[in-house]
């Protein structure tokens, strides 16, 4: 054999960049996650152009879900018009030919870094979150082997023992984000870096979530009409972020999770985590006609 009959003529990149030997593997680890809610299974993490640590793992399974027809949305933390959300969002639409969108209605698929958007998600929608740590045990064993074990075992002890020290220590749980979360009964997870008020959005929701590290090379998913139950005391419950007083600045919105805004005489002023939730408010009230979805929250509280 010749070098030259094992080489190939210039081509374009293969349809939404990957080859279509990792989009099946990716595939087939997702099946096996959504057979196994809350199991993290191991995949062969590709290389993408996008540095590790800045949402590798969830624009892998975004690709492999791509398709001409999608319609794509990414949020980064909550904002539709960051640096990273464009970047990420154009990259879709050049190697896949996606519709690019920011109204949480219209997409298909929501990829988003450490927010769920406030308005509910439909049974035809997919939302990938982006996952820096997807091991919830690593505070408490760093053997990963032994991690493991653990997880097979449904030994997570020492995560109760965690959250009963913060209670001793501070009076509550001071676990603001990637709170140890019960899935389906059986595994716990840490749900992405998104803040306690997410959470819960995750419970019995109408839409696949699928998680993804490209780092650690860890897929898990909650499936639909999945029981996601946070870590808690029967006597103390689960506490989510305060905001049922805060006021959006721009939006004149109340009651949903919002971003405090320092000013330079040492107040403090608020915005709708959610960009284009405001967004929509603002041009209701300016008289256009917008299409808001239902909440999961109202004035602070779930639904």
């Amino acid at each position: 054999m010749k070098l030259q009959e094992l080489t190939k003529d210039w081509a374009e990149f293969n349809y939404g960049f990957l080859d279509e030997s990792a989009k099946r593997e990716i595939r087939r680890r997702i099946l096996k996650a959504i057979a196994v809610p809350g199991y993290q299974v191991p995949y062969a993490s590709r290389e993408v152009p996008m540095a590790r640590g800045w949402g590798t793992g969830g624009l892998q399974v975004t690709l492999t879900l791509l398709k001409p027809t999608s319609i794509v949305k990414v949020i980064d933390q909550g904002a539709d018009d960051s640096v990273n959300a464009v970047s990420i969002r154009k990259f879709f639409g050049r190697v896949g030919g996606a519709v690019e969108t920011t109204d949480t209605q219209e997409a298909t698929i929501i990829q988003s870094r450490h927010r769920i958007p406030e308005e509910k998600m439909r049974d035809d929608q997919v939302l990938v979150l982006q996952v820096p740590n997807p091991e919830p045990l690593r505070p408490v064993q760093p053997d990963m082997s032994v991690a493991r074990v653990m997880h097979g075992d449904a030994d997570y002890g020492q995560l109760w023992l965690i959250l009963y020290e913060q209670l001793v220590k501070f009076g509550r749980i001071m676990k603001a984000d990637q709170y140890p979360s019960l899935v389906n009964g059986r595994y716990v997870i840490t749900p992405s870096p998104i803040p306690r008020w997410d959470v819960m959005k995750m419970h019995q929701a109408e839409h696949l979530t699928i998680l993804s590290a490209g780092g650690e090379k860890r897929i898990y998913v909650v499936p639909p009409y999945t029981n996601v139950e946070p870590l808690v005391f029967d006597d103390v419950p689960y506490r989510v972020e305060d905001h049922q007083d805060k006021t959006c600045e721009r939006s004149n919105v109340t009651g949903f999770y919002m971003n405090e805004v320092p000013q330079d005489d040492g107040t403090s002023k608020f915005e709708l985590s959610d960009s284009n939730f405001a967004a929509k408010h603002i041009r209701k009230s300016e008289g256009e006609p917008v299409e808001i979805g239902e909440t999961w929250y109202r004035q602070g509280r779930m639904v």
